[in-house]
């Protein structure tokens, strides 16, 4: 009689990755490292279905070829970004601005993006009215927004936290960025919430309420709060989970007050920057289904 023989089993097979979620969107500059080339396949492989872009790698690619990239790859721009610094005094600087503006319009026009993220610009030098700042934003908008409207792009104010108001956005609460974009009609104007900028504000609930019922929020933003902040506080947004914002406690509020777009993870930080960009948007891709989804 033949010795006994222990059957071999059978190989468990490799479970197939979870899907990437449906309304996730890859901020551009969360993986900075890569060439558009890079982001576009990479995101396709990974199954993003949007990404947002930043004018100024659109405009070295070119703006049609990356278009015809975007479109090929079966993804969309769920935004682009940014137009906006709107607050010079001057009548030269309102000029320049507006002329650059005009052409941000443009670019978001070719790339199919429905969203211009604006960011409004700090004080001027000098300058100590953030008042009358704010009012020049709106001054500006009067002869962007309809121009926005007829190539079928809408603005998108975004405020920033309140440490940026003297140099970068004198927009720095939800409720500011809606005092301003309701003196335009909601298909033209509306507002970007971003996580990094509006955790702290206690009245976020209640603006985020107000934004959806009137059909303003046009963007979200995710990334985390870190603490201590780093030197140079603009590339300190943090890995989603690792700081302390409840994210999806954020995007819980704004689907609640009726949005149901992408959510886009921006994050700015060196650290990940040196990374191998794949690595980074597998880890981006787990930290969003943790702690966003």
């Amino acid at each position: 009689m033949s010795p006994a023989t222990t059957p071999t089993p059978a190989q468990a097979p490799t479970p197939a990755p979870a899907p990437t979620p449906a309304r996730f969107s890859l901020n551009q500059e969360t993986i900075r490292q890569w060439s558009l080339p890079e982001l576009v396949t990479g995101c396709a492989e990974a199954g993003v279905g949007a990404v947002g872009l930043w004018r100024d790698p659109v405009r070295g690619f070119g703006v049609r070829e990356t278009a015809k990239l975007v479109t090929d790859a079966g993804l969309r721009v769920s935004s682009l970004c940014r137009g906006g610094f709107f607050t010079a005094a001057d009548p030269a600087g309102r000029a320049e601005a507006l002329e650059d503006n005009r052409r941000a319009v443009e670019e978001a026009a070719e790339l199919s993006a429905g969203t211009l993220v604006l960011v409004s610009g700090g004080l001027p030098p000098g300058d100590r009215d953030l008042v009358a700042a704010r009012g020049r934003i709106a001054d500006i908008l009067g002869e962007l927004a309809p121009w926005a409207s007829a190539h079928g792009v809408r603005l998108g104010i975004e405020p920033l936290h309140p440490m940026f108001a003297s140099d970068r956005c004198v927009v720095s609460t939800l409720g500011q960025a809606l005092d301003i974009a309701e003196q335009f009609p909601a298909d033209q104007v509306g507002v970007v919430a971003d996580s990094y900028h509006l955790w702290w504000d206690e009245r976020l609930p209640a603006d985020l309420r107000r934004a959806g019922e009137g059909g303003r929020i046009v963007s979200v933003q995710v990334a985390d709060w870190m603490t201590p902040l780093p030197e140079g506080v603009l590339l300190g947004r943090g890995q989603l989970g690792d700081g302390s914002i409840d994210l999806r406690g954020f995007r819980e509020l704004a689907d609640g007050a009726g949005y149901r777009g992408p959510v886009e993870v921006e994050i700015f930080h060196p650290g990940l920057w040196v990374r191998d960009g794949e690595e980074v948007l597998r880890e981006v891709i787990e930290r969003y289904r943790a702690h966003v989804e």
